[in-house]
């Protein structure tokens, strides 16, 4: 456990003040808190900026600054959380099959695994639009719904894959098998993520925030608003309309969207 993380803005960050007990009550509860108060994004990976690792500089984007971030932001930040409030996460990496067959993907996604009374639970705050924003019991076949979006997880050999349906549709998510890795592992999954050239990250502009009553997602320009069952798409028309969502969807400005970069958006690279 990590003597720098700072439990008592983390809770403030989130909006979660309840009781620390160790047990799938609490889990789901803190789960649900982070992943509607901290969006996903990458805008500091289209900026050039890197993403940096240690418990200051997360601490520092997340939680004070109020920003988001990706996969490994957000599941390091969760291990140190659940940490002081008595847990035992283990973080893993997987391959995302969303969108590439898994005999291309790297393993360049980060998760945790939770043990629990109830058994070993996944939680997974920065998978951005297919995340599950409850725990996913590791039980081969076991849905389990978070109200939006049903998750479950289905053994493969050695391997285990996540699986989401969403509007009515079963989509795979990642597949790994679940192996002890290290932080080094984590650090050069994040560097390769975040500087490699045809990282997915360095040519798509992507944000998600939870809001009470939905979700709005960005890709690139394309922005799309889910609320009480309902979706609007529309699209960005400059970098001035994206600075305004951010402030107002995501919860911070950042004078900076206006010279960011997105490779392949006419006008935005």
């Amino acid at each position: 456990m990590n003597a720098l993380f700072e439990l008592d803005a983390y809770r403030a960050r989130i909006g979660w003040h309840g009781r620390a007990t160790a047990d799938l009550a609490t889990l789901a509860t803190v789960l649900r808190a982070h992943m509607h108060a901290i969006p996903f994004e990458n805008i500091d990976v289209l900026l050039g900026r890197g993403i940096a690792l240690d418990l200051a500089t997360l601490q520092a984007k997340l939680v004070q600054a109020k920003r988001g971030g990706y996969c490994f932001e957000h599941a390091l930040l969760f291990k140190a959380a659940l940490e002081h409030l008595g847990f035992s996460p283990v973080p893993h990496l997987a391959r995302v099959i969303a969108h590439a067959p898994r005999h291309v993907a790297s393993r360049a996604h980060m998760f945790l695994t939770v043990p629990l009374r109830e058994g070993l639970h996944v939680v997974d705050p920065g998978f951005g639009g297919l995340a599950a924003c409850v725990p996913v019991p590791l039980v081969d076949g076991l849905r389990t719904s978070d109200g939006a979006q049903t998750h479950w997880l289905t053994r493969e050999d050695r391997h285990w894959v996540l699986h989401a349906e969403v509007d009515g549709r079963a989509q795979d998510c990642w597949i790994s098998a679940f192996e002890h890795d290290n932080p080094i592992d984590f650090e050069m999954s994040n560097h390769f993520t975040a500087t490699f050239p045809a990282s997915a990250f360095r040519q798509r502009l992507m944000l998600q925030a939870l809001t009470p009553r939905g979700r709005v997602s960005v890709m690139n320009r394309d922005v799309t608003v889910r609320e009480d069952g309902r979706s609007e798409r529309y699209e960005l028309a400059d970098r001035q309309e994206l600075r305004a969502l951010l402030a107002r969807d995501f919860g911070f400005d950042l004078p900076e969207v206006e010279r960011l970069p997105v490779p392949g958006v006419p006008g935005w690279t």
